[in-house]
């Protein structure tokens, strides 16, 4: 992403600004958070808007990735959470057995009536606002034309553009030597046609991904084996962050396989054999992988409107998601920013605002919060702790367990903490981690002091309800502040 610094245009209600919105052609191509977004933009600023999409309003982010994918873990999360049951006295029977068991076809089928339920509101919510929806494919042809292509491979119409969003997402990586059927070699999208617990699920790749979705399995009963190339799970987290779901996996009984690299899968008679780089071999019933994606940038007339691709197929954009071609620009996974539908979403709005002269504040991915949702989950905001440890940043860290906040001991929550990073200088609070259960909603606080420059000080005076886990990030802020001379 460039980091050119980019002007503010024309704000609303300024000369001229209605002008430039008022009877603008915008096409979008790709329905999900960063289309949709984008779509609600630029007929809020008085745009006619087509948006062409192919697969369901939504798209993958809703229909076969970040919506089922919560679901599904939101669901095993209720069965990690009755691990605790004997510390606080609650009891199942009198032998102490579990009495909930998982029947995973009707978990899924809820995982995508939800999903499916989801994009038919955001359809509904589309037309109400006067977007006009074409199921299809859109490819550039030049700068200021899409072609649309139906279901059937032809040609349904040209659309002429003053404003082009592309927004196609992006798509599972798939391994040559381990080429997924959708029975017994799976992607993450392909988990949800499952009637039946995997009895041995191998996941391969310990990113985000695979880490969410082996926690998840566990959890419903599988038994997992997780094969992950780096010495740790989530090797792109915190590090004190990742070695404790390391931690937790493997003292739940999960079989965590450190330093080895997959080569291959295939299909047994009855399972999945994987075959690991050093000869080693993996037998499983069911095999995930989850090895990252790749951007949807074929075939869309890219080059033919002047739309330049990096090294790895991302469209190139900047800060307010314009791609080198002038009237394209660009958001969500497609772009390589970071995989987030918050993100995509942001980048959507960002490119119809610049785009139709309102006023436009720049993506700052240090202001952009991110979480893991493992159990317990990870949450993370701004500067990390690397950065100040190598002297890039200057900065102050703190660091509490929850174990010691009364809201967790009286919850039974024994894993998890508070990370703070505040600037050496002035005392505003740049970055932090939040390790454990709503982590991705507590983490909010600290999005809104690096966003706002808060310092310490200020985020300690907030007043926070007692007991509350909340609480603990009032205390890290205190354990930071700088005594008067």
């Amino acid at each position: 992403m460039s980091n050119e610094p980019v002007q503010p245009a024309q704000s609303a209600g300024a000369p001229g600004a209605s002008s430039t919105r008022r009877g603008s052609q915008v096409v979008v191509i790709g329905g999900g958070p960063g289309g949709y977004e984008a779509a609600l933009v630029a007929r809020q600023l008085h745009a006619d808007v087509v948006l062409v999409e192919r697969q369901g309003l939504g798209g993958a982010a809703v229909l076969t990735d970040v919506v089922p994918s919560k679901t599904l873990i939101a669901t095993a999360e209720w069965l990690a959470i009755a691990e605790t049951a004997d510390e606080l006295g609650i009891h199942t029977n009198d032998e102490r057995e579990a009495s909930a068991w998982v029947d995973l076809g009707e978990v899924n089928a809820r995982v995508m009536a939800l999903a499916t339920a989801q994009s038919h509101d955001i359809r509904g919510r589309l037309e109400r606002e006067g977007v006009r929806i074409i199921e299809g494919s859109g490819r550039l042809d030049g700068p200021s034309r899409v072609i649309v292509t139906g279901a059937d491979g032809e040609q349904s119409e040209s659309l002429e553009a003053d404003v082009v969003l592309v927004a196609t997402g992006a798509t599972p990586r798939i391994l040559p030597t381990a080429v997924p059927d959708g029975e017994r070699i799976l992607t993450w999208t392909q988990l949800y046609g499952l009637d039946e617990l995997p009895t041995r699920l191998i996941v391969v790749g310990s990113g985000v991904t695979g880490a969410e979705f082996a926690g998840a399995f566990h959890n419903l009963g599988s038994e997992v084996v997780l094969v992950s190339s780096r010495d740790r799970v989530l090797p792109s987290e915190d590090p004190d962050a990742a070695s404790l779901i390391d931690d937790a996996f493997r003292r739940r009984g999960m079989e965590v396989m450190a330093h080895s690299r997959a080569s291959g899968a295939v299909r047994t008679e009855d399972g999945v054999e994987v075959t690991l780089e050093d000869g080693r071999e993996v037998l499983g019933s069911h095999c995930l992988i989850a090895v990252g994606g790749v951007p949807n940038t074929a075939d869309l007339g890219l080059e033919s409107a002047g739309v330049s691709v990096n090294e790895h197929g991302y469209i190139a954009v900047d800060r307010v998601s314009r791609t080198t071609a002038r009237g394209i620009y660009a958001a969500g996974d497609v772009t390589g920013i970071m995989p987030l539908a918050s993100v995509a979403a942001t980048q959507g709005r960002t490119a119809m605002f610049h785009a139709l002269g309102d006023a436009v504040a720049p993506l700052n991915v240090r202001h952009v919060p991110a979480t893991v949702f493992t159990a317990p989950e990870i949450a993370s905001v701004g500067v990390n702790e690397a950065a100040i440890l190598s002297g890039e940043v200057k900065g102050r860290v703190t660091m509490l367990p929850l174990a010691r906040n009364p809201r967790a001991k009286m919850q039974a929550i024994h894993e998890g903490f508070i990370k703070m990073f505040a600037s050496e200088s002035n005392g505003e609070i740049i970055g932090g981690v939040v390790v454990g259960p709503r982590a991705s909603e507590l983490i909010h606080t600290l999005t809104l002091a690096v966003a706002n420059r808060l310092t310490v000080d200020q985020v300690a005076a907030a007043m926070t309800i007692y007991p509350s886990l909340s609480g603990s990030i009032a205390e890290a802020a205190r354990q930071l502040h700088t005594p008067l001379e």
